[in-house]
This record gives C-alpha cells, sequence and structure tokens, in this order.
C-alpha cells in the first residue's frame, strides 16, 4: 500500500477522528486542518470529526478550534498537519489516540506518528490535502475548498514563493471551480489593521542591510508596546525586507515578553533552514524560524546569516 492508501484506510477505518495543527498558526495551519476536518465531515458524515488546538491568533475568518475532553482520544484516530516536530504541535494530547497520522511538507527531521506522509516538495500542506481529495474522489464543500486555497495562497505569498509550481497553480484553480469568494479571502489574508501599517514604516526604517544583503531589523518590547502590537500581529511583517532589490537574506527578531527572541528568517537565496536547526528552530530552506534565548545569539544569528550572504555572492 501507497502512504495515502493506508491513510485513507485508517480514515474508513475509525470512526472517531481529531485533527491537530501546529502552534501559532498561519493560514496554512488552519487550512490544512480544518480544510481536511470539512472533506471528512461531507464524505463521511456518520463519523466524528473534530479539529483542536489553541487560539487562532487572528485567523478567525477561516475557521475556530473545538473543545473536547480527552476521554474523546480513546480509539481515535489522531491526524496532526503541517507541524514538522512533535514539540510544535498545538495540544500535548495528540498522543492519546489510538493511530498516529503526520501529514506535512517540511523536512522530515521528526518523522512522529504510525503514517508519516511527508512532501517536501508541495507548496504547502494544504495543497496535499487537496491532492489526497482529489486523489480518492471525496468531494469538496465551497467551504473546505476556501479553506484549501487559504493555505495555499498563504504559504506561496499569493504565488510569489518558489515552491509555487504549475501544478500548485492547478490546484488552485480547481479550488476555486467551488464558488467561493476567492476575492474577499483573498483580501481577507492580505489585510492588516492600522497599528501594524504604521510598524511597517519603523520596519523599513530600521531595517539595517550589509554589503551582501543581509538584512535584520529587531522588534524590541519597547517597540511592540509604542505600537500596541503583540506578536502574532508581527506575521505580515515578516515578507516586507523581501521587496528591496538588494536584500538577498533577512532575519525579523522579535522580542518576547520573556526576554528571548522569536526569530524569522527568509531567503532569496541562501538556504536557511540549517542555520535555524542550530538555533531551537527548522523549517523550509529559504523560510525557517528560530528562537535566540538573548540578544549574545540573536547577534550570533545574524553573524551566521552574512556570513551565508557573502559565501553564496562568491559561489
Amino acid at each position: 500500500m501507497t502512504t495515502t492508501e493506508k491513510i485513507i484506510a485508517a480514515i474508513k477505518e475509525y470512526d472517531r477522528i481529531i485533527i491537530h495543527r501546529h502552534q501559532r498558526p498561519d493560514p496554512d495551519a488552519i487550512g490544512s486542518q480544518v480544510g481536511l476536518a470539512e472533506v471528512l465531515r461531507h464524505n463521511f458524515p456518520d463519523k466524528e470529526i473534530y479539529q483542536v488546538g489553541g487560539s487562532v491568533e487572528g485567523l478567525e475568518f477561516l475557521a475556530s478550534m473545538e473543545t473536547i475532553e480527552d476521554a474523546l482520544y480513546q480509539g481515535a484516530l489522531v491526524i496532526v498537519t503541517d507541524t514538522a516536530n512533535s514539540p510544535r504541535i498545538s495540544g500535548d494530547r495528540f498522543s492519546l489516540g489510538d493511530k498516529l497520522i503526520k501529514i506535512d511538507h517540511h523536512p522530515n527531521d521528526d518523522p512522529y506518528g504510525d503514517i508519516v506522509w511527508v512532501n517536501t516538495k508541495a507548496s504547502s500542506c494544504s495543497e496535499m490535502i487537496a491532492d489526497f481529495a482529489f486523489e480518492y474522489d471525496l468531494a469538496l464543500t465551497p467551504n473546505a475548498a476556501r479553506l484549501l486555497y487559504g493555505g495555499i495562497v498563504g504559504d506561496t505569498g499569493r504565488f510569489l514563493y518558489p515552491a509555487t509550481t504549475s501544478h500548485t497553480l492547478r490546484v488552485a484553480a480547481k479550488l476555486v471551480d467551488h464558488h467561493f469568494d476567492a476575492t474577499k479571502l483573498n483580501r481577507e489574508i492580505e489585510q492588516i489593521s492600522l497599528k501594524v501599517a504604521q510598524m511597517s514604516g519603523y520596519l523599513y526604517q530600521h531595517l539595517e542591510v550589509d554589503e551582501n544583503g543581509a538584512a535584520q531589523v529587531i522588534l524590541t518590547q519597547e517597540v511592540m508596546k509604542k505600537y500596541d502590537i503583540v506578536d502574532s500581529e508581527t506575521s505580515s511583517l515578516v515578507p516586507l525586507p523581501g521587496v528591496i532589490d538588494n536584500v538577498l537574506a533577512w532575519g525579523l527578531f522579535v522580542e518576547q515578553p520573556e526576554g528571548y527572541y522569536r526569530v524569522r528568517l527568509r531567503s532569496k537565496g541562501p538556504v536557511i533552514n540549517e542555520l535555524a536547526k542550530r538555533h531551537h528552530g527548522g523549517g523550509h530552506p529559504l523560510a525557517s524560524g528560530a528562537n535566540a534565548r538573548d540578544d549574545s545569539e540573536r547577534e550570533e544569528i545574524y553573524r551566521e546569516l552574512q556570513a551565508m550572504c557573502a559565501q553564496y555572492h562568491q559561489k
């Protein structure tokens, strides 16, 4: 049996299915998780399907989570979408089920689960879920299509990032055919508040760029409080340095109330996920996340990024 054949067999076998995703979700996390839940509810109406996890952090326009008792995990199939490492799974009860499935498109550094389906060539986990539905002739409701399309749009940066393939575009087109309001959804994904827009100005004014295109911007707690911004609202700032012509790779360092920094790394060329792994993180070759315990480690990460950009120019 292929991996997807094992997954559809497990879905058909279990009467209760609980779906998780990663902490601090992005549109692909919500899109793949709840998109899959909607597909299964529609095609298997006699099954119990739950979507669980913490706060959706500003993505309420996509979906909301459900609260369930521990007892429901007994004898259940648990599926985790879009989550490379088990410590990042939102909710620590994912291991309480009878069987665990991992569906993801990040490098498989932590192959947790009884069935593992990882496709690093996919633009997003939502693309994988759409492929799965199409492969096994599972009907999509307009809302399921909306969620999966939203996940693809989110992880491809509106089809701008290198992970976007001709297959990605064909999948997106098939989803749009399911008659949801794609224009409205795109607007909701891109929409930001006035205070985030104002902080965008701060980012551009304080962005440091070296001679090799390594860039960084530091958002301290003092700055965050000045603009009345919390960490979850900074995600829309991450792509902004990429529009600058001489920026090759960049880091957004967001100080947390506890004193450490959440680090978001992006690149137009140098592979950065190994750098992220060295600093309590990981991710895609050109889009990764890490953590810096203090200013010293934050500076170390930027020095490593600078060295990578310098080496990239020497090739």
